[in-house]
């Protein structure tokens, strides 16, 4: 093998050993064949392309041109020209596949779904990673500066993931790099010659000088990697580096420090489609009415154009009794409650679910204080895991009133729950204020939202809709009407600020179930998220637009106009008896079953009757001959070499018309055997003298040295006698001599003898000679041109 070729093997090899580390954030790893198959063909273009010779430039850009075709294959083939030719279609499905990847990635939890964007993210920027080791490493020969997009790979994966087997990806991208350094720093020496002053025993048996360096490189290699690995182990460690573990804790000391914690909605759709729908939470209260306890994780006030996530907050001790909520009047009725709440062994989360707002809370543990958002996080790895603990909180009950005359917030407040990120589509607004057209003031605007999701705009609640959480997936739901809690939280949080109002998004949990013991029981299912709107003498209040989840608070169940008394106030859309925008089987419908998706339409009767199969057989067939493809096209070096060794050493040659090709047939079977095991063959030899160096190079000795000489002696007797007669045993010393060659050297060149043999290239040489002589045939029979005489 060339010097350029390992180089190329190595190349790709170290792109696949660190992609490994990609492996635990996704569930299931198929996507992992169409990395290799994607890595391995960019190396063997690349290969092609350089022998021809082409330019840098042209072999980089053939190898762009085939990654890209076979993407669009494997992840946009239904809107590629002829399957695999991307067109305008193509590239804004890539476009939408990436947008929606993207926004997947902060969503879900680890092991997150193979979804079709994630897996465009996956596989395209292995190939990417691929195309850049391959260009820097083999194309400009430069392999030292092919650690930086491979460290990119690396660190994007571990910055993600978390779990014991982090060392065991670090190891195997080091390993990677360090084989790909080493396979440059062979090459490099092999284009030197041979290197003088190695041992005369080493020149005695013909071994190239330069495996003295390489073995010494590969011993300082091995150094390096160990004293990297065991080194940080006998260091302090340090708080907040970049690879720091997720779940180290917040703040820092008591009485300060700063929170700015993970999104915790990235779990929340995997909880909603669980099969195991297990008890995380269980609580009583002294409250008969649950139907408004929602347990609140945390509130998400930042919306940066991509998702909203908890801002970062000063915090501080968890106080004895919690300051009154802000922007709570006196005037507005409230009780206080208590519950005791019980977290399952197997719930470990960062945050205390509380019902809201809390006064108080009784728990053990290292928690701390966040006083904006009024949640309780835990410190340094405290957990919700196990915990026993009692809230005391206050059931606030606004009147309808109260909140449409509610005053202006103070500047500061408006200021900041109300920033929209200039990347949300224009859309949002527009039919922000199209829905609230004719309302009077920011309840009746909040009122006229939360009904138009739940009830008359025509939405679907699905938890399994392929819509993101950033500012151009709210404009695809509003468009689509399709998503499930965090979309509609969202989107409703997000026209909110358009329209002025103050605006958040709270996580937690719906009441659960109630049991015969009388406690409340929580389930995965159970989660939920839901906006919360600002209102000045009221608080941070909780709307419900989510059909079929939660319940609606029954402030919004009726309007009071600004500055008017009324004995029998208005009802709202969401109370009145208005007809549903879609056909309904049954006009007496009521609100609460319009809310619920629960009126008989004959839209539902289709969607009842409507079932999905699975995928199409093409599509199973498709994947099952692309995995079939990835696994045997690196076994195809081996099994034609198996077949060819069985062919050559077969039971033939018995008559004297077939003794010539036969024993041709085995001594070439001996070189290409002698040449997978490292011993490169001489063609400048006769068979007597290749006879004596494979002896010597192959360490033969007693009966193997014998049988090699006994199959030289009957080559020379077919190549040089007048007529040749059949030799007995030639096949029979062939495996002497076989079996004598494979125990002499190691597990490792007898593995890489069987899985990537050398003498493999007989295959290109022929097919090259093939192509040379198709030419010339071609050349011989496209009659001359005479030229025209010259006047």
């Amino acid at each position: 093998m060339s010097g350029r070729a390992r180089l190329a093997l190595c190349a790709a090899a170290a792109t696949l050993m660190a992609s490994c580390a990609l492996l635990p954030l996704v569930s299931p790893a198929t996507w992992y064949f169409q990395a290799v198959f994607l890595v391995l063909v960019q190396t063997g273009v690349g290969a092609v392309t350089r022998r021809v010779p082409l330019a840098r430039t042209l072999t980089l850009a053939c190898q762009a041109l085939v990654t890209l075709l076979l993407l669009t294959l494997f992840c946009a083939r239904s809107y590629a020209i002829a399957g695999f030719v991307p067109g305008p279609q193509a590239f804004r499905y890539f476009a939408e596949l990436l947008d929606s990847g993207s926004d997947q990635v902060a969503q879900y939890a680890i092991p997150a779904p193979l979804t079709p964007g994630i897996r465009l993210m996956l596989v395209g920027g292995v190939a990417l990673i691929g195309l850049a080791v391959d260009a820097l490493a083999v194309t400009f020969r430069s392999a030292a500066p092919a650690g930086l997009p491979l460290l990119a790979l690396y660190s994007v994966a571990a910055g993600l993931a978390d779990g014991g087997a982090a060392w065991l990806w670090f190891l195997l991208a080091s390993a990677g790099y360090l084989m790909l350094l080493l396979a440059e720093g062979r090459d490099r020496l092999s284009q030197w010659g041979r290197v003088f002053g190695g041992s005369g025993g080493a020149q005695a048996r013909g071994d190239s000088g330069t495996t003295a360096p390489v073995r010494t490189g590969r011993r300082i290699g091995a150094l390096a990697l160990g004293v990297a690995v065991v080194v940080p182990l006998a260091l302090p460690t340090l708080d907040g580096g970049l690879l720091d573990a997720a779940g180290a804790g917040v703040g820092q000391g008591t009485g300060g420090g700063t929170i700015s914690a993970v999104n915790p909605l990235v779990s929340l759709r995997d909880s909603l489609n669980t099969d195991d729908d297990r008890q995380v939470l269980s609580y009583r209260t002294s409250t008969e009415d649950t139907q408004d306890m929602y347990l609140r994780i945390v509130a998400l006030d930042d919306f940066d154009g991509t998702t909203w996530r908890p801002a970062q907050r000063h915090i501080e001790d968890v106080p004895g009794t919690f300051p009154d909520p802000a922007g709570l009047a006196r005037d507005v009725r409230r009780d206080e409650i208590r519950t005791r709440i019980a977290a399952a062994d197997t719930y470990a989360q960062d945050w205390l679910p509380m019902p809201y707002p809390a006064s108080g809370v009784d728990v053990d543990g290292k928690w701390r204080y966040e006083p904006v958002g009024r949640t309780l996080v835990g410190d340094h790895g405290q957990t919700t895991k196990g915990a026993r603990y009692t809230v005391r909180s206050l059931v606030v009950q606004p009147t309808a009133r109260q909140l449409a005359t509610a005053p202006a917030p103070s500047a500061e407040l408006e200021r900041e729950f109300t920033k929209v990120p200039a990347s949300l589509p224009d859309v949002v607004a527009e039919k922000a204020a199209e829905v609230t057209k004719g309302a009077h003031n920011h309840y009746e605007q909040a009122v006229k939202l939360q009904d138009w999701f739940a009830l008359n705009g025509g939405f679907t609640y699905d938890t399994q809709v392929e819509v993101g959480s950033g500012s151009g997936a709210i404009a695809r739901f509003l468009r689509d009407k399709r998503g499930f809690c965090v979309h509609f939280s969202f989107a409703m949080a997000s026209m909110a600020r358009t329209l002025g109002i103050p605006a958040r998004v709270a996580v937690g949990f719906t009441p659960g179930t109630a049991q015969a013991d009388g406690s409340m029981s929580v389930g995965l299912r159970d989660a939920h998220a839901w906006p919360e709107l600002y209102f000045e003498g009221v608080g941070w209040t909780r709307f419900e637009p989510t059909p079929n989840r939660g319940t609606t608070p029954e402030y919004t169940r009726t309007r009071t106009p600004t500055g008017e008394e009324s004995k029998a106030p208005e009802a709202t859309e969401s109370a009145s008896a208005t007809a549903s925008a879609e056909p309904s089987a049954d006009e007496s419908c009521s609100p609460d079953q319009k809310r619920l998706q629960a009126c008989p339409t004959e839209s539902a009767l289709a969607g009842a009757a409507s079932h999905d199969d699975g995928p199409p057989w093409w599509q199973i067939a498709g994947l099952a001959a692309l995995v079939l493809l990835v696994l045997v096209v690196p076994l195809l070096p081996m099994l034609w070499r198996q077949r060819r060794r069985a062919a050559r050493l077969g039971g033939h040659g018995r008559g004297e018309h077939e003794t010539a090709g036969h024993a041709l047939a085995v001594w070439q079977e001996v070189m290409d055997s002698a040449w997978d095991l490292g011993i490169v063959p001489d063609d400048s030899l006769t068979p007597r003298r290749t006879a004596e160096r494979i002896v010597r190079l192959g360490g033969l000795g007693g009966g193997a040295a014998e049988a090699m000489h006994r199959l030289a002696s009957a080559v020379e007797a077919v190549l040089y006698a007048p007529r040749p007669r059949p030799v007995a045993g030639v096949a029979r010393d062939a495996r002497v001599v076989l079996g004598a060659l494979r125990a002499a050297v190691g597990g490792g060149a007898r593995l890489r003898a069987a899985v990537a043999p050398r003498s493999v290239r007989r295959v290109m040489w022929a097919v090259a000679e093939r192509w040379a002589g198709l030419r010339a045939a071609v050349r011989a029979r496209v009659p001359s041109v005479p030229r025209r005489a010259q006047g």
